[in-house]
């Protein structure tokens, strides 16, 4: 018997409760009745592709948004039960779903148990309640405590803790308090990310492109909505560039020092418990988005869904790739270049073997004057087959991926 392609499935959910200040998902609030409307189209885009796939174990399902946990629970079983009825799903197969510490409820993972999901992740990003409040997140730390108790009493065994750093008016101090925070309960994954300025995000309005601080003042109510008051305050500063790189190495020498392997640039795991989904997209594996503005890549070829939500439920999504848009069949310069600088976030790098395996080519030859200068500068090192960010390189990952960038206009 033939072995089934590997795929993987990103369904996403649009919707939460309230968006936050720093958000620039595909995400937004939407009266309850939507939600119905909603994940009746989702379940007929499931029937539709799925005809394309009857060919391919689907080895891990991640369910993000916005905040899947805000559904009631008879949806995510509903949606679930359509999932296993219509893929293949493989018995080992990993199957996360986001949760906000403000919706999740012990009935809620009741269902995502019986529905074979194996993984939650919970989006804390801060333990410093002043610090959540001006992120516009719904929850305190004394929330977030609660639903990771009921996760673990539910059953799941398998849990990631969302952090961000780099906060307004955060410090190495606050910043190492929620690590120590985090660590006591010993979640199996911590994500730590960097916070971005995004254009189209609350933050963006408040701090401009630079991040500057203090340009104006914010009204306490866009805030915190509904509290009443008129107030206004000024806004606290980003931290320097030299207090986000001391929060960078800290987040690595204390997780590290607890047991926590960092495999990717801003993601961190206990042995075995890295997260397999996140690792097939840095390498490559065909991934199917389903849902409202969810991304693909199959085949070679990458494309997205509409992005309106009215007009998502105006499709006719019986019919296979009905939502896609933007669709693109990415060249060979196009699929090495990504080859390179999405496996170089992670810590392990890139194998020779493997670019010789998957394009035919000779990945030291082909970048040699790259590699050369890189490892001049001491961003890379090269332990052939592999070749790997140094710390330095980490701290400028996005210059030393840009250096594997093809000139477009000749050809490789």
């Amino acid at each position: 018997m033939m072995n089934k392609r590997e795929l993987e499935l990103y369904i996403h959910i649009p919707f939460c409760a309230r968006k936050c200040a720093y958000c620039d998902f595909l995400s937004f609030a939407v009266p309850e009745r939507t939600y119905r409307d909603y994940m009746d189209k989702l379940i007929e885009e499931i029937y539709g592709q799925s005809r394309c796939f009857l060919d391919s174990s689907v080895t891990s399902i991640f369910v993000g948004g916005g905040t899947p946990s805000i559904l009631p629970p008879e949806l995510v079983e509903e949606l679930f039960a359509v999932i296993h009825e219509c893929f293949s799903v493989a018995e080992n197969a990993e199957i996360t779903i986001e949760s906000n510490p403000g919706t999740l409820t012990m009935e809620k993972l009741e269902v995502y148990r019986e529905s074979k999901i194996n993984r939650i992740s919970l989006g804390l990003q801060s333990a410093d309640d002043h610090e959540l409040k001006f992120l516009g997140r719904i929850h305190t730390f004394d929330d977030f405590l609660k639903s990771y108790q009921r996760a673990r009493q539910a059953g799941f065994n398998n849990i990631s803790v969302d952090l961000m750093s780099a906060l307004p008016g955060q410090n190495a101090h606050s910043w190492k308090n929620t690590l120590k925070k985090v660590i006591m309960l010993k979640p199996e994954h911590i994500s730590a990310y960097s916070l971005m300025i995004e254009e189209g995000t609350l933050f963006y309005e408040w701090y401009g492109e630079e991040g500057e601080s203090g340009k104006i003042d914010v009204p306490v109510r866009s805030i915190l909505p509904g509290d009443g008051r008129n107030r206004r305050m000024e806004l606290p500063p980003l931290p320097d560039e030299d207090t986000d790189r001391e929060i960078y190495r800290l987040t690595g020498s204390i997780l590290g020092a607890q047991g926590y392997g960092r495999y990717e640039i801003s993601n961190y795991a206990r042995p075995g418990y890295e997260c397999r989904h996140n690792i097939g997209y840095w390498t490559g594996v065909d991934y199917l988005g389903l849902g409202l503005g969810a991304s693909s890549y199959i085949g070679g070829f990458r494309y997205h869904n509409v992005t309106e939500l009215r007009e998502y439920l105006s499709l006719d999504l019986k019919v296979a790739g009905a939502a896609a848009r933007d669709i693109k069949e990415l060249t060979l310069e196009e699929k090495m270049e990504e080859f390179m600088f999405l496996g170089l976030r992670m810590m392990r790098g890139v194998s020779g073997n493997d670019f010789l395996g998957r394009f035919g080519r000779n990945m030291w030859k082909l970048y040699e004057p790259v590699f050369e200068k890189l490892e001049k500068w001491q961003l890379i090192e090269i332990n052939p087959p592999w070749v790997r960010l140094t710390n330095h390189g980490i701290d400028i990952s996005n210059r030393v991926f840009g250096e594997f960038l093809f000139d477009h206009s000749s050809h490789v």
